[in-house]
């Protein structure tokens, strides 16, 4: 039976970016023998403009029904002012996230040995990095209740947000990072804010106890002031790094750019099962929407890791990777990787590139 795969291209720079990961998925399924059926549908503003919800109810049951999800990427400034927040396009992601119980975030910051000098850090900082971020998704402020904007007596505005973790909540997302150890370095550093917040003094408690059923992975703790500074005076002494939304959410963006572009990072949101939803790192870049300019090989890895774990295609996945690989060993680059001496590509041509290096393998 055909695995169901549904496709959200979202807004911006979203359409473009999934085409070229479908152009990919497409070519694995007719000329590899891939078993997939993919099928299409609306979230954020264009799920706003067409139905007036960033989470259109037809969109939310086929993702209920499909085995994985790849989305492009939502939102936009044509909606930035939409009076209620619960039309924005953001509330589309989260809507997904929460209905689907993704709690899950895998977000890798590797760096491509062609890549090194895209980097803003020195090469031999960077050289040879490779970090597994794992952010909790589905708790945290993000979600927590009470919040909103009140009046108080004295007529000031006061705007308020709850940052609240569950004991269940905290324990789940540690299994995920030291599975995710295992099969790595067997490293985990937690991150949280325990000298100020009592949120993260559980968080840290029940890293402790999940950590005794891993003797083999060596468990670090660390605040997050310091993870940030030390993600750009030494990234390479970190493996798997565990946090909460709101810290993994920062600190995610700032290790991709240890890598040279945000372009180039995929991420994966999962359930307890394994199914997920997988989208690049970056946003909708609207000011390029509609140029050819994207770089859509975030997308295209994050089809390859949707194959790989949601999907058991772990050898599909693999030569995707390794075509992408390639193609930067040719010198194709698109404009946020560009470089002296190589050759600027299309979005589309940046695609047609990895399928060709796909079926040469």
């Amino acid at each position: 039976m055909s695995q169901q795969v549904l496709v959200l291209p979202g807004d911006g720079i979203g359409p473009e970016i999934t085409a070229e990961a479908v152009k990919v998925l497409e070519a694995c399924r007719d000329q590899l023998g891939l078993d997939i059926t993919l099928d299409e549908g609306l979230v954020g503003g264009a799920g706003y403009d067409a139905h007036g919800e960033p989470l259109p109810a037809q969109t939310l049951d086929k993702a209920r029904a499909a085995d994985a999800i790849l989305l492009g990427a939502v939102g936009g400034p044509q909606w930035d002012k939409l009076p209620d927040l619960s039309k924005r396009p953001e509330k589309g992601l989260l809507g997904l996230r929460s209905n689907l119980k993704l709690f899950g975030n895998l977000r890798p910051a590797m760096l491509y040995p062609q890549l090194a000098s895209a980097s803003t850090l020195k090469p031999e900082v960077v050289s040879g990095l490779d970090i597994m971020i794992v952010r909790e998704l589905t708790g945290g402020i993000y979600f927590g209740q009470p919040r909103g904007i009140r009046t108080l007596e004295n007529g000031e505005r006061e705007g308020f947000n709850t940052y609240v973790y569950t004991e269940s909540e905290i324990r789940r997302i540690a299994k995920v990072a030291f599975e995710m150890a295992r099969k790595r370095d067997k490293r985990v550093c937690s991150v949280d804010k325990a000298n100020v917040l009592e949120v993260t003094i559980l968080w840290r408690e029940i890293m402790e106890e999940v950590a005794k059923d891993y003797p083999d992975v060596e468990l670090t703790h660390m605040y997050v002031d310091n993870a940030a500074m030390q993600l750009v005076r030494a990234p390479k002494q970190f493996d798997v790094m565990v946090t909460g939304n709101m810290f993994g959410d920062i600190l995610s963006d700032a290790a991709a750019m240890l890598t040279g572009s945000i372009g180039m990072l995929p991420s994966a949101s999962l359930d307890e099962q394994g199914k997920g939803m997988y989208e690049p790192c970056h946003g909708s870049a609207p000011d390029i929407a509609g140029l050819g300019m994207a770089n859509p090989l975030a997308t295209i890895l994050s089809a390859a890791m949707m194959l790989r774990y949601s999907l058991d295609q772990g050898d599909t996945a693999k030569r995707i990777e390794q075509a992408v690989s390639e193609v930067l060993d040719e010198g194709l680059r698109t404009a946020d990787i560009m470089s002296e001496g190589m050759t600027k590509v299309s979005t589309s041509q940046m695609g047609d590139a990895v399928v060709q290096a796909l079926l040469k393998a």
